[in-house]
């Protein structure tokens, strides 16, 4: 028999806390408060992907999810760190992308209060936002601060990657999805075509095996780096089967972005050539097709039932209603057309929640990382095994930028997806600290060292541990 779970007061919805869920949220917190950071991250990424979204407290109409106590656990070490130990807040400091991520929320809210003629429902809903969005996204910029760091993460999704793969095995094998037992969501797998859509801890099929396509890239970093190839091929063979038992077409394309991105590796001083190459490609189907170029994707379909054809038709009428989205997004996207309720595109979604300014942010989030990527691989090149090190990062951002075809993010996932930005600001922060400090000024002087970034041992200052950090020309700073 299931233990009964805590039935805790009331509002729009009914609170449940699965005693062993309770128990592991009160662990965590002690770990968060107690123990080095080191082990806070992996906490943080445990509690975001072992616990079911639906494991909650409703309080005055707010739902207290379990990530959202742990996002403000972390975020209340993350103030009295800095206050109390100076620890440093963000690896580089406040940079342009924080600066384009916080204006892309900003946008997010404000179109969705204007939308709802600022609701005290909608105030709720959008402080729910705050609370995920940016509290998430500043708990990880906080937590992840050096190489170190990130080899972390990235053996800790191998983890996940183990763990929630040998659940959805047992789903797929034994149709009960042990979370489900918690409550909060489902027991008894989604069906379709005769294949089992596992979905272990998340909202949807869907999203829990795209967790897992875009993960494949890292653990190819983990093992290149020879860290453990054990925690590699943990993470690898979860991934993949958490890929295979979702049977949904996204995950398989996310997977095969990441791995052929990997694949272009020979290509890689020539990947200008190819981004032109594909934009004239698309141009020179929109020339001879009958139909707008989006609707290949109506093609794209490894089973049956997929609805390939439904996110084709959702970019042809999310186009031709621009004039209804463009300010402020809309409310009404249902009434376009048959399931266009169902914004199954992470693309469409941003526009339709925050208008073209919010879409626009979006796309220069992914600009920034594609473009730090770039300048730190350049940076490195000759240096092979560093070259990598970037290369691999981008083929998982890439992983999810195809994903975002076929699925918005909407639950949990959102975290992989700030995990991500933040891993690749932390890793090319001393490759472009080192690139900046080797600029002449105008006088064919060097820069001075104090350009609020980490300094490196190649230019003859400390540098914390585990920094990757690039030759580069050495020189003695100007004396001030």
């Amino acid at each position: 028999m299931q233990p009964e779970n805590l039935k805790l007061g009331g509002g729009l919805a009914e609170s449940v806390m699965h005693p062993l869920v309770l128990i592991a949220l009160i662990l965590a917190g002690l770990i968060i408060f107690l123990l080095p950071k080191r082990f806070v991250i992996v906490t943080v990424l445990v509690m975001a992907f072992m616990i079911p979204i639906g494991q909650q407290l409703v309080l005055g109409g707010l739902h207290v999810l379990t990530l959202r106590i742990v996002i403000l656990m972390a975020l209340i070490r993350a103030m009295s760190s800095m206050l109390f130990s100076h620890s440093r807040a963000f690896a580089g400091g406040f940079n342009t992308l924080d600066k384009v991520f916080l204006l892309w929320s900003f946008f997010h809210i404000v179109a969705f209060l204007m939308l709802f003629s600022f609701a005290p429902a909608a105030i709720v809903n959008q402080f729910g936002f705050v609370w995920d969005t940016i509290g998430g996204f500043l708990v990880l910029r906080f937590l992840i601060q050096d190489e170190d760091d990130v080899d972390r993460v990235i053996a800790t999704f191998a983890f996940l990657a183990g763990s929630l793969a040998t659940c959805m095995l047992i789903e797929r094998y034994a149709m009960v999805n042990v979370f489900g037992l918690l409550g909060g969501m489902r027991a008894v797998p989604e069906m379709r075509d005769g294949l089992v859509r596992a979905q272990a801890t998340f909202s949807h099929p869907l999203l829990a095996g795209t967790f897992g396509a875009t993960l494949i890239p890292l653990f190819f970093l983990y093992w290149h780096k020879g860290k453990s190839k054990t925690v590699a091929i943990i993470g690898i063979l979860g991934a993949t089967i958490m890929a295979i038992c979702a049977s949904s077409s996204t995950p398989f394309l996310a997977y095969a972005a990441g791995v052929g991105a990997v694949c272009l590796w020979p290509f890689r001083k020539q990947m200008r050539l190819f981004r032109w190459g594909i934009v004239l490609l698309l141009v020179a189907m929109q020339v001879v097709m009958k139909a707008p170029v989006w609707f290949v994707i109506g093609h794209i379909s490894l089973f049956g039932s997929s609805s390939s054809d439904h996110r084709a038709y959702l970019i042809d009428v999310f186009v031709r209603h621009f004039s209804d989205w463009w300010l402020m997004g809309t409310n009404s996207a249902g009434s376009w057309g048959w399931d266009m309720w169902d914004t199954s595109n992470q693309y469409v979604a941003e526009g339709e929640s925050g208008g073209l300014a919010a879409f626009i942010c979006f796309i220069w989030i992914l600009s920034i990382c594609f473009s730090r990527i770039g300048k730190a691989r350049k940076a490195v090149e000759g240096e092979i095994d560093k070259e990598w090190y970037f290369w691999f990062l981008g083929c998982a951002l890439f992983s999810h930028v195809i994903g975002f075809f076929g699925i918005s993010y909407f639950d949990q996932t959102r975290m992989t997806l700030f995990a991500l930005i933040v891993l690749i600001v932390t890793a090319t922060i001393p490759v472009l600290a080192a690139q900046k400090q080797t600029e002449l000024q105008p006088d064919g002087s060097p820069l001075g060292v104090d350009q609020g970034l980490p300094t490196h041992p190649w230019l003859n200052a400390p540098a914390r541990k585990g920094m990757l950090s690039p030759p580069v020309r050495e020189f003695k700073p100007r004396q001030s």
